[in-house]
C-alpha cells in the first residue's frame, strides 16, 4: 500500500473503526450463548431463526430509510441515530424474559446494519478528490470490515467464555454499555458529509416497500407456524412481491425518489445486488445453525460436536479471523487481478466451504477448516460490495447505492432464516426420542440442506459475476455509469 494512500485512509476512516468494532462485538457476542438464551427463554433450538428473521426483516426495512436520509441530511447524523436506537434496544435484553418482548428489542437491535453502508457512503464523499478513489473507498471498506470482525472475533471469545462464568442478564448487559460508548464517539469524534445533498424524503415511497417487504417476510415467517402445507404464507409472500410493482411505479415517476429503481438496470449494478441477496442467504442466516450444531451432543442424538459455549466460540472466532484476512486482501487481489475476478473467488470460497461440510462436520477441526474457507470469501465479500456499488452509484445516490447492497443482503438473509428454520424443524423430535437432547435438538437432515442451500447461492453468486464488465467497479470512465438528474 502506497504512502499516499495510507495517509488517505488514516485521515477519513478515523474514529469510524470503532463504530465497526462495537458492530463487530454485536455480531460475534451473542452467537456462541444461542442455546442458553433459547434454554432462558423457553424456547426450541429452531426458533432461535425467529430472533434471527426479525432482526433480518426490521433491518431490511430500515436501511432504505436511513440510506436515504444518509445522502440528504448527512451520512453522520443518521449514524448517531441508529446508534441511539440499537443502545436503547440492546439495554432492553437483559430486563426482560419474555419472549415477545425480547424478540422486539432484539430485531430493533438489527438497526445497526445501517451502520457500514453509511460509513462507506461517508468515506466516499470525503475522498472525491482523490484520483483513484475507488480505490481508496475499497481499501477504507477492507479496514473497515477488518475491524468489524476484529469486534466480532472479541465478542464472540468474551460471550463465549462469559456465558459459562456469568448470570445470563449480566452477560447480556456488558454489549449494551459498549454501544452507549459508541454513541458517545460518533457524537464527539466523526466528522460529517462535506456536502449533504438535501432534499425531502420520499415518504409514500418507504411506506410502499416496507408494506411490500413485511408481507413478503412475515408470510415466509409464518412457515414455521402453520407450515409449507398452508395456503396463507405462500400467499402473503407472493402479495409482498406484487406490492412491489406500484412501489416501482412510484419512484419512476417520482423526482427525487427513495431508491432509484433504476440502478436495478445497471450492468455494473444488477449483479452486485443480485450477490449481495445471495451472500446474505450465507453470512446472515446460517450463523444461528452453526451455533446450534455445534452446541448440539453427539452422543444424545447422533450428530453435532457437544462443544461448550467457548469452544463455540473459538469455531466463529477462527472463522471471523478469516473474514479479516478476506477482507483486508480484497484491494491487493484486485489491484492485481480485477474487482471482478476478485468477487467472483471470493463466492466460490464461499460455495465450496459449506460443500465441504456436508460429508465433513463430524469432528471439530474439520468444521473449523470448512469454514475458514468460507470466512475468506465471506470477508472479501462484505468489504467489497459496498465499495463496488459506490463506485458504480449514479451522482447522489451513494448512501442509497451502498445501503441497497446490506437492504438486498438483508433480504436474502431474512428469506433464508425462514427457509433454514423451517428445514431444521423437519424431523426434530425425532432424534434422541425421550432425552431432554432429543425434545429441542434441530435435524440433521435440516443442517444439511443449510450447508447444501449456502454453498448453491455462493456458486450462483460466481455464475453471475462472469456477467459483469470487466472492468466494473473501478475508475474506469468506460463502465462508470453516467450522472443521473437530482
Amino acid at each position: 500500500m502506497s504512502g499516499r494512500l495510507t495517509t488517505t485512509l488514516t485521515g477519513v476512516v478515523g474514529l469510524l473503526v470503532v463504530v465497526e468494532l462495537t458492530s463487530g462485538v454485536l455480531q460475534g457476542y451473542y452467537t456462541p450463548m444461542l442455546s442458553d438464551i433459547a434454554r432462558h427463554l423457553g424456547i426450541h433450538d429452531a426458533d432461535v431463526n425467529w430472533l434471527e428473521g426479525a432482526q433480518l426483516m426490521l433491518s431490511a426495512l430500515v436501511v432504505p430509510a436511513f440510506a436515504k436520509l444518509g445522502d440528504m441530511v448527512g451520512h453522520k447524523r443518521m449514524l448517531l441515530w441508529s446508534t441511539a436506537v440499537t443502545a436503547l434496544a440492546s439495554l432492553a435484553l437483559p430486563l426482560t424474559d419474555s419472549f415477545v418482548l425480547f424478540l422486539l428489542a432484539w430485531a430493533v437491535q438489527g438497526v445497526y446494519v445501517v451502520w457500514l453502508p453509511l460509513q462507506v457512503a461517508l468515506v466516499w464523499s470525503r475522498v472525491a478528490d482523490a484520483p483513484d478513489r475507488a480505490a481508496v473507498t475499497a481499501a477504507a471498506a477492507g479496514l473497515l470490515v477488518a475491524a468489524l470482525q476484529l469486534g466480532a472475533i472479541s465478542g464472540a471469545l468474551a460471550g463465549g467464555a462469559l456465558v459459562d462464568l456469568l448470570p445470563l442478564r449480566v452477560v447480556l448487559l456488558l454489549p449494551a454499555l459498549l454501544v452507549v460508548a459508541c454513541f458517545v464517539v460518533v457524537l464527539v469524534g466523526v466528522q460529517e458529509t462535506p456536502e449533504p445533498a438535501g432534499g425531502r424524503l420520499d415518504v409514500v415511497g418507504l411506506l410502499l416497500v416496507s408494506l411490500a417487504l413485511a408481507t413478503s417476510l412475515g408470510g415466509l415467517s409464518l412457515l414455521r407456524v402453520v407450515g409449507a402445507g398452508s395456503p396463507l404464507p405462500w400467499a402473503l409472500a407472493a402479495l409482498g412481491l406484487v406490492l412491489l410493482v406500484p412501489f416501482v411505479r412510484w419512484e419512476l415517476r417520482h423526482d427525487d425518489p427513495l431508491v432509484d429503481v433504476r440502478m436495478f438496470a445497471s450492468p455494473t449494478l444488477r449483479p452486485i445486488f443480485l450477490t449481495a441477496g445471495l451472500f446474505g442467504v450465507s453470512v446472515l442466516g446460517a450463523q444461528a445453525p452453526l451455533s446450534t450444531f455445534a452446541r448440539t451432543d453427539p452422543d444424545a442424538v447422533g450428530y453435532g460436536l457437544g462443544t461448550s459455549g467457548f469452544t463455540t466460540s473459538l469455531i466463529i472466532g477462527l472463522y471471523l479471523v478469516a473474514m479479516v484476512v478476506g477482507a483486508l486482501s480484497f484491494p491487493v487481489v484486485a489491484r492485481r487481478l480485477t474487482p471482478r475476478v476478485t468477487l467472483m473467488g471470493a463466492s466460490t470460497c464461499v460455495g465450496v466451504g459449506f460443500l465441504a461440510l456436508v460429508p465433513l462436520s463430524g469432528a471439530y477441526l474439520t468444521v473449523v477448516a470448512c469454514m475458514v474457507v468460507v470466512g475468506l470469501g465471506s470477508g472479501a465479500l462484505v468489504a467489497a460490495l459496498p465499495a463496488a456499488a459506490a463506485s458504480a452509484a449514479p451522482r447522489r445516490q451513494t448512501g442509497v447505492a451502498t445501503g441497497l447492497t446490506n437492504s438486498v443482503k438483508t433480504v436474502g438473509g431474512a428469506v433464508a432464516s425462514a427457509v433454514f428454520g423451517l428445514a431444521l424443524l423437519q424431523g426434530a423430535g425425532q432424534v434422541g426420542a425421550g432425552t431432554a437432547a432429543g425434545d429441542t435438538a434441530a435435524s440433521f437432515s435440516g443442517y444439511v440442506t443449510v450447508w447444501v442451500m449456502c454453498s448453491a447461492t455462493g456458486f450462483l453468486a460466481a455464475g453471475l459475476l462472469v456477467l459483469v464488465p470487466r472492468h466494473a467497479f473501478t475508475d474506469d470512465p468506460e463502465v462508470l455509469p453516467a450522472p443521473t438528474a437530482g
